[in-house]
């Protein structure tokens, strides 16, 4: 964002055109756009589709009897990866290399930071037991991924004193014919192969804490060592809903961090490092709750690319040396991983980082206080916008899911404050190596919750803080915080539609309201007498707002002196003839975001075909709309486009969204992405649509599509009174080729309504009226 104006993308039109038609029956899955008025996006990611290395049984199974694994044949040179018998695609020249990263190890400690718990002898006497717990899911039972990755520590060379033992359970099909698809497992990874240890060790719930419990004290027992290592392997949910989704067991929900610390408190172990192979879980919460178990955490802040960690390579140099320091075994971990990601993965984005939990319980809580403290002071010192402002220019993670978490050396660092500036120092000292991906910025390796997305989550959060003992003072600025954005959203109606942009309308909003008028409107919301809805809030969900930092009074006071007006969204015809909007500097200020909002009428109600940050500023920075017939195409069909996030850095501007759609059946959303080297835009992969009654947790992303994948794109549709009517297939079945292309070319035929949306501080959409064409 430059001078009070959020960032556009320049768009790549070509000639030609396509006709926009919706087909077959209504899907019945909810809206897949996440800017129409619904706040519904809740979806989670997956590796995308094909069938994994190959794993074929050797000898009869059983306790005690080796399996060999025979390779039938190894995909992207042995690094895992999606395979099929068809070749992968990718669209675009991807960037790769590496952004907000270390280049070597801080091995120094804070003062005051405890002693590390494991005793490592040296001269190579060490007994390293490896404990990977691995719910497979349906990353497995879709991808075979977990396949792969037994498949790569298969191919490490182990040493007899590295005991690498699986427990594997959680997947309705696994992709090769070892693994038991009715009954949980443990495995040693020995000899190039898989010996079974435990043929049957029930149907447990994989994301059950007592699970865990009884598979860490299994291993302690039969493989005792002085370095134990835990590697947690499936979906990962961050600080608010942990980790692990088991596709045999899926209403027992996740393993929450309370959960997780339930099931190390109860095996009584400490480990060297505790890992997450999984999306999402290099949290400062996960940190502060693993202090009392580990000395290092190894996870990554980011949705994780399909192909996940690579083993082969940093298991065989443990293997060389089991006195290794946990930070060197750390960085070889993260320097695989990206490096694997960089080569197969391009475009998407990856961080992976380790953090030494000694240091960071010893100077991050305090200085965390006093950051929350600030934030809190700032509020109550009717500066929200500026907390405000600063939580949306903050580098977020899964940004299309709304789960809200950030990097905190980035917020801290946004709030401008001398607190937030120790605390950024301190988790900077505290994260001893991280790598990202160069198309990732302002990812330092620690990320945290904070609510403006979805503010549904903050009670969630805040009984999760109570769980695992976290400082009540961040607990106490977030609810803060909360209170005053839904204070405003309240203020100007609640949870808005493009109903009366379509209907010719506007958003019939007001250009002022005053404190007293705002008051009554808040204090009716309170006590539940109002018909004013908020989007994903019950009555439960916003207790939150008995924490409001103000008073009624002076919350109304605030927003009346801070309110949006949105009758001012009417577009005028300049001298050129351009459609543009003007809006004071004041105004302007309380934009964070703009996106173009094209819906096509097909006769009998409207097609969105979603939100693109597309539009320009005059010499006088008004907005100029843009009024073509045409929108964002893949192989010349017009599909639905969603922009998530818009990065800027002194190089590049870099621009993500996503297509709603359904891959091979399965219901996706393609990621494109445009760049620097690639302005027309590529696919960068793609994520596995989840219903949020299925699971909260997020999947790893497909590293790639595959010739012959098909692909049905799917698109909200809206009738003629401006109400949600169902989702829809829109357009032709296309088949994956070779060169997938992306451009802007004009739609055929049917008339056009263009509007655009904006969003304001307090994250409350409005639409323009409408443009017709």
């Amino acid at each position: 964002m430059s001078d009070n104006r959020p960032s556009n993308r320049k768009k790549y039109t070509t000639s030609g055109s396509s006709s926009v038609d919706k087909r077959g029956d209504g899907l019945g899955t909810g809206p897949v756009g996440s800017g129409n008025g619904h706040n519904n996006s809740t979806g989670g990611f997956d590796h995308g589709s094909g069938s994994g290395k190959a794993i074929t049984r050797g000898a009869a199974g059983g306790s005690g009897i080796m399996i060999i694994l025979l390779i039938a044949y190894l995909i992207f040179g042995g690094g895992g990866g999606t395979s099929s018998n068809n070749s992968p695609v990718h669209s675009g020249n991807q960037s790769s290399g590496s952004s907000t990263n270390m280049n070597s190890v801080n091995s120094s400690v804070a003062d005051g930071s405890r002693a590390k718990y494991t005793n490592i002898k040296g001269d190579k006497d060490d007994v390293v037991t490896l404990m990977v717990y691995m719910c497979g899911t349906d990353l497995e039972s879709r991808s075979g991924m977990a396949t792969n990755d037994l498949t790569e520590m298969a191919n490490a060379t182990n040493a007899k004193n590295v005991n690498i033992i699986v427990y594997t359970g959680g997947c309705a099909r696994w992709k090769n014919n070892i693994v038991s698809n009715s009954t949980n497992q443990i495995y040693q990874v020995k000899d190039g192969g898989l010996k079974c240890l435990v043929s049957d060790d029930g149907n447990k719930g994989m994301t059950k804490p007592e699970t865990l419990t009884d598979f860490i004290k299994y291993c302690k027992q039969n493989y005792p060592a002085n370095r134990n290592c835990l590697i947690l392997w499936d979906h990962g949910g961050g600080s608010v809903s942990g980790y692990g989704y088991d596709e045999k067991q899926s209403k027992n929900g996740s393993m929450t961090l309370g959960g997780i610390k339930k099931a190390l408190e109860n095996a009584q172990t400490k480990f060297d490092f505790i890992g997450f192979d999984a999306c999402l879980m290099a949290t400062c919460e996960t940190a502060l709750m693993l202090d009392p178990y580990a000395d290092y955490l190894i996870a990554s802040e980011e949705t994780e690319p399909g192909i996940g960690w690579y083993y082969t390579n940093w298991l065989t140099k443990l293997s060389k040396d089991t006195s290794m320091p946990t930070l060197e075994i750390g960085k070889n971990i993260i320097d695989d991983f990206t490096a694997k990601c960089a080569s197969q993965c391009r475009g998407q984005k990856t961080t992976l980082s380790i953090i030494d939990l000694a240091e960071f319980s010893n100077t991050i809580p305090s200085r965390l206080s006093e950051f929350s403290k600030s934030i809190s002071s700032l509020i109550e010192k009717k500066e929200y916008k500026a907390v405000s402002d600063a939580r949306y220019e903050t580098r977020e993670f899964a940004a299309n899911t709304r789960i809200d978490q950030v990097d905190l050396v980035d917020l801290a660092n946004n709030m401008k404050t001398d607190e937030g500036k120790a605390l950024a120092s301190a988790i900077i000292s505290s994260v001893k190596y991280n790598q990202t991906s160069s198309s990732m910025t302002n990812a330092y390796g620690v990320s945290i919750y904070f609510p403006y997305r979805k503010t549904s989550y903050v009670n969630k959060a805040v009984d999760t803080y109570d769980n695992i003992g976290m400082d009540d003072e961040y607990s106490k600025c977030i609810k803060e915080f909360a209170s005053l954005e839904t204070s405003g959203q309240i203020s100007t109606g609640g949870s808005q539609n493009p109903l009366g942009s379509l209907l010719g309308g506007g958003d019939g909003g007001s250009s002022s309201m005053s404190s007293d008028m705002i008051g009554s409107l808040l204090q009716t919301f309170l006590s539940g007498d109002s018909q004013i809805s908020i989007n994903g809030l019950t009555d439960v969900a916003n207790s939150f707002l008995s924490g409001r930092a103000l008073p009624t009074e002076d919350m109304a006071e605030y927003i009346s002196e801070n309110y949006f007006d949105s009758t001012a969204l009417k577009f005028e015809t300049n001298d050129k003839g351009e459609s543009i909007i003007k809006l004071s500097e004041d105004q302007w200020d309380l934009v964070h975001s703009i996106d173009k909002n094209t819906y096509v009428d097909d006769g009998s109600g409207y097609i969105d075909l979603g939100l693109d940050n597309v539009y320009e500023f005059d010499e006088n920075k008004n907005l100029i709309a843009d009024t073509d017939r045409d929108w964002l195409a893949i192989n010349n069909q017009i599909v639905p486009y969603y922009h998530i996030d818009t990065t800027e850095t002194d190089d590049e501007t870099v621009t993500t969204g996503y297509v709603p759609c359904k891959i091979n059946d399965v219901k996706s959303k393609l990621i494109i992405v445009f760049d620097k080297e690639n302005p027309k835009g590529y696919i960068a992969g793609a994520q596995t649509d989840y219903d949020e009654d299925e699971t909260l947790t997020i999947a790893k992303s497909m590293s790639s599509l595959n010739v012959g994948d098909k692909l049905d794109f799917i698109c909200d549709y809206y009738s003629y009174d401006g109400k949600y009517n169902d989702s829809y297939l829109l357009g032709e079945q296309m088949t994956v080729t070779d060169n997938m292309t992306i451009s802007n070319i004009a739609i055929a035929d049917k008339k056009v309504k263009i509007t655009y949306l904006f969003t304001d501080i307090y994250n409350q959409q409005y639409w323009t009226d409408s443009i017709d064409k």
